[in-house]
């Protein structure tokens, strides 16, 4: 009977086009990262400002949403309240959409762009700094997050306004292809989805197995190798699986909360036993940066290639383009998971509280372990970029952590919290794929679904790690992605259509109108009172008789 339950057409198509892709890049990881390097010059050479129209569109479109009549709407019945508390959810929503991949970022972005700053600046200038601690914040920001947040519009409004127990991006768009989500479109439609995810889980579960193995390596002196990062990831995907099975209010809620708690622990003590102010100031001064340039950081391209003594930098394809790329990739996974936890929230509530949260959340990580970093690079106390260009960027992160007091402790915590962030992305990824394969969810998937998923979920990373690179794993982001650009149109005007039309019917409505006749009223009130006086006449004769 369980069995009925799965989409079987999606299940399978997903799973060979998965094994497709692995086998060979497998097989032939030199040949197969020569081909990623070739599809990385198309995409972001002829595509680059598809990518960066999505990005400003979605922030644009999701404002405009919010503070709309469509943002009033809310997400389950009048009476209903809120299904996690605002600490939990917000909690969820972040560690799902983030990931470990915030650790490895957060600490080390600022200096690539130290390195290789935007705008033509000349590298380790004063304008280089202040690009540096400035840029993750953005690429990290409201854009990032509003592209996370369209998804979840149409998922969520047909699962709890219209009240269609399936959590699908083929349900999401039906409005808009009609009955073809029923068939062979539809299917494309959720493998193409399953695909791009699988390809931006195995880009993060590849970049945070190595942080991982290099925090296990300081503490441990177990050498680095293939075989060590092969054991991380295994043993990451063994804890997302339990949490993945145990279900959505025992697993990956608890597992959430913990990861959030550990998170503040670290940043507060980093904020506390670190440069205070000098982390104040600079996050204070970059913000303001972003606010006065944010437009033309959301639009910059360099077509001026070569052109009257323009030099062509290559920093929008490689940082700009790739993260847009990345949340587009994973938007539906997210919008899926935000639509999921929301329910009894209105559509503002679920818009802004996951823009203005993951956007502070991602400030705090950038702005706080980011410019410490920053600070010993600037002072002398540790030649960070030195070190990272030696060594790598995971024993550079490691090592700002030991220019902390009790280092060895903020280094077992830190890898802690690595391996949870990423066990907490991977759980939400796991049950969002297994909702996907099946025709109906009411309450959660099945639980050999969820864990058949968890595990297809580590064989990506594996791939991509054997391949090697990290250009290869910005390029698997940004291919894997570029299918799902058309779909994040097909949800957005998806979402207007259904709710447009819903709230035109709702106004449209009249009462039933009763009309009241005042003489026909009259009447019958003399009517009532003559056999009133009928009857009692009647009673007392009968009583004279007696």
């Amino acid at each position: 009977m369980k069995a009925k339950l799965i989409d079987w057409p999606t299940f399978i198509g997903a799973l060979i086009l998965i094994l497709l892709v692995s086998i060979p890049l497998m097989l032939f990881p030199e040949q197969g990262g020569k081909i990623v390097d070739i599809a990385n010059e198309f995409m972001t050479g002829n595509f680059g400002v598809l990518y960066l129209l999505v990005g400003l569109s979605s922030f644009s479109f999701l404002l405009f949403v919010a503070f709309s009549k469509n943002g009033h709407v809310k997400l389950g019945s009048e009476k209903e309240g809120k299904e996690f508390g605002t600490f939990s959810w917000a909690a969820m929503l972040f560690a799902a959409g983030i990931g470990s991949s915030i650790l490895y970022w957060g600490m080390i972005e600022w200096a690539y762009y130290y390195q290789g700053p935007p705008f033509g600046i000349d590298p380790g200038s004063n304008e280089a700094i202040e690009w540096a601690s400035t840029y993750g914040m953005f690429h990290w920001g409201p854009i990032a997050w509003a592209i996370y947040t369209l998804p979840a519009l149409p998922i969520a409004y047909f699962y709890y306004v219209r009240k269609k127990p399936v959590l699908k991006i083929s349900e999401a768009v039906r409005p808009v292809i009609g009955r073809f989500a029923n068939g062979p479109l539809g299917v494309i439609i959720d493998v193409l989805f399953m695909f791009g995810l699988m390809g931006g889980a195995g880009t993060t579960l590849a970049l945070g197995a190595p942080l991982i193995a290099e925090g296990v390596h300081d503490l441990t002196g177990i050498p680095i190798t293939i075989g060590l990062k092969t054991i991380i990831v295994l043993f990451c995907t063994i804890i997302f699986a339990i949490s993945a099975y145990s279900g959505l209010n025992r697993g990956i809620k608890i597992l959430s909360d913990v990861n959030l708690w550990l998170a503040i622990f670290i940043l507060v003590f980093i904020f506390l036993f670190g440069p205070t102010l000098f982390i104040s100031q600079t996050t204070f001064t970059s913000l303001g940066l972003i606010i006065d340039n944010f437009f033309h950081m959301a639009t910059w391209l360099e077509p001026f290639d070569n052109l009257a003594g323009f030099t062509k930098t290559g920093f929008p394809e490689s940082w700009t383009i790739f993260y847009w790329a990345w949340w587009v990739v994973y938007a539906p996974f997210v919008g899926l998971f935000v639509a999921r936890i929301s329910r009894g929230r209105t559509i503002r509530e679920m818009i802004l509280g996951t823009m203005i949260y993951g956007t502070i959340g991602c400030v705090l990580f950038f702005g706080i372990m980011g410019n410490f970093g920053l600070y010993l690079q600037l002072t002398g106390n540790f030649d960070v970029i030195g070190f990272m260009n030696d060594n790598g960027a995971p024993a550079a992160i490691i090592q700002i952590l030991h220019q902390l007091p009790m280092p060895t402790i903020m280094v077992i915590l830190f890898t802690i919290l690595a391996i949870v962030f990423l066990a907490t992305t991977f759980d939400s990824s796991s049950f969002i794929l297994a909702a996907v394969v099946q025709k109906e969810v009411q309450s959660e998937p099945l639980r050999w679904n969820r864990l058949f998923w968890a595990f297809m979920l580590c064989l990506l990373p594996l791939v991509l790690m054997f391949v090697g690179g990290l250009k290869t794993l910005q390029t698997a982001s940004i291919v894997a992605g570029f299918p799902v650009i058309f779909i994040m149109f097909l949800l957005a005007w998806s979402f207007m259509k259904a709710s447009n039309m819903d709230i035109k019917e709702s106004n449209n409505y009249e009462a039933p109108t009763i009309h009241i006749n005042r003489k026909e009223i009259l009447d019958q009130i003399r009517k009532r009172k003559r056999e009133r006086s009928a009857l009692e006449a009647l009673e007392n004769k009968n009583l004279d008789e007696d």
